[in-house]
């Protein structure tokens, strides 16, 4: 099943039923009256959320939904029958804006959430209606009323409490691998990731959070450039940023001949660093404003030289420091191997002591995330 994370569609309510102009014929009662009976309801087209689905797939190739319209009315008074509702399931996350003015009318956040896109017009009534003292012969009826009929966008933007991002091949998709049940494409060439990928990571006292694999980004994805804003919107929606930096090229560039060979791979890293970071503030300057762990990960190509380790560490976390112009936590930059888990642990626990006072910060009435004091990682 391809990705599908936007999908453009026209929806409308059914027509209400007419209703009938009809008179009482029965035996021995010559003037029986008018008895037409009232057209039903048009119906309306509703949307739910469910966490079963995970893209628009469903609204890729069919692009109108009308809903049934209701039933004329019958003699003796009988009301026509009502048109069933047509029910849209679209996965929690999704975005429903009006095509037009771009304005944004749902949000989906919650497990069967539900919203009323179009409602169906309403029955006609039918000709018994409008019998008074002077007029007891009615020959008309109402037709019945249009739905309402609209155009609408839909985005859908995933929910997750960590994204993982990065420049592509910086081994993204092995942590997610490593710390979920997710199983993502892993090769040793850029842009092997296409979709963002979802993984649950359960912890030892068996709290869980959900993170977020976002393909590669490059110098001009603000404007489309690789995968471009296609993916940068998924990340909008959480709490927190792991930053992975690829050790393998800083292991090149830092270990060839030369005097200045490390200072220029510290360079060059903190480079691609403030790339990333400049690419989320022309995309959206909140995103800067989110706390972030920056990690330098393939630990396993680095650990055979314990002293090259320590003096990235120092060199990266002095860079890191006027990036953001506040002093990283103690274990930032966190130095880790995805591929055989060192270091993996401690980066959950960090990870998970900023989402807890993310989530009791957003139960105290959304007041600004207060981190732990060894934790404070707020960006600005």
């Amino acid at each position: 099943m391809r990705f599908i994370d936007e999908a453009t569609i026209r929806v409308a309510g059914g027509h209400g039923g007419p209703g009938c102009v009809s008179f009482r014929r029965e035996t021995f009662i010559p003037r029986g009256g008018p008895d037409g009976g009232d057209g039903g309801d048009g119906a309306d087209v509703i949307f739910v959320a469910t966490s079963q689905l995970s893209t628009l797939q469903d609204f890729r190739f069919r692009r109108a939904y009308q809903a049934p319209a209701g039933m004329h009315g019958s003699g003796a008074n009988k009301a026509g029958k009502d048109g069933d509702n047509i029910e849209l399931r679209v996965p929690v996350g999704t975005l429903i804006r009006n095509s037009e003015t771009g304005e944004l009318l749902i949000d989906f956040t919650e497990e069967g959430q539900v919203w009323v896109a179009c409602e169906g017009g309403r029955g006609g009534k039918g000709n018994s209606h409008f019998v008074s003292s002077t007029f007891q012969a009615p020959r008309f009826a109402q037709p019945g009323e249009d739905g309402t009929a609209l155009e609408i966008k839909l985005e859908l933007r995933l929910l997750a409490d960590v994204g993982i991002i990065g420049f592509p091949n910086a081994g993204k998709s092995t942590l997610i691998s490593r710390i979920s049940a997710a199983r993502p494409k892993v090769a040793d060439y850029a842009f092997t990731t296409l979709i963002p990928n979802l993984g649950v990571v359960q912890l030892p006292d068996l709290r869980t959070f959900v993170v977020a694999d976002v393909p590669g980004l490059i110098e001009g994805a603000h404007r489309g450039l690789g995968l471009g804003t296609r993916f940068l919107k998924h990340i909008e929606r959480t709490a927190l940023f792991v930053h992975l930096l690829d050790g393998t090229q800083f292991l090149e560039e830092a270990t060839q001949d030369g005097e200045d060979s490390f200072d220029s791979a510290i360079r060059n890293l903190t480079e691609r660093y403030a790339t990333i970071r400049n690419e989320l503030r022309l995309f959206n300057e909140e995103l800067l404003q989110k706390p972030e762990i920056v990690v330098l990960n393939k630990l396993d190509l680095l650990e055979s030289d314990p002293v090259l380790v320590e003096r990235a560490q120092k060199a990266l976390r002095a860079k890191i420091c006027e990036l953001r112009e506040n002093a990283p936590h103690d274990l930032e930059p966190m130095v880790i191997s995805a591929v055989s888990g060192s270091g993996v642990n401690e980066l959950l626990g960090c990870v998970d002591s900023i989402l807890q006072a993310f989530r009791l910060d957003r139960q105290n009435n959304g007041i600004k995330v207060r981190l732990p004091d060894d934790l404070q990682l707020r960006v600005k």
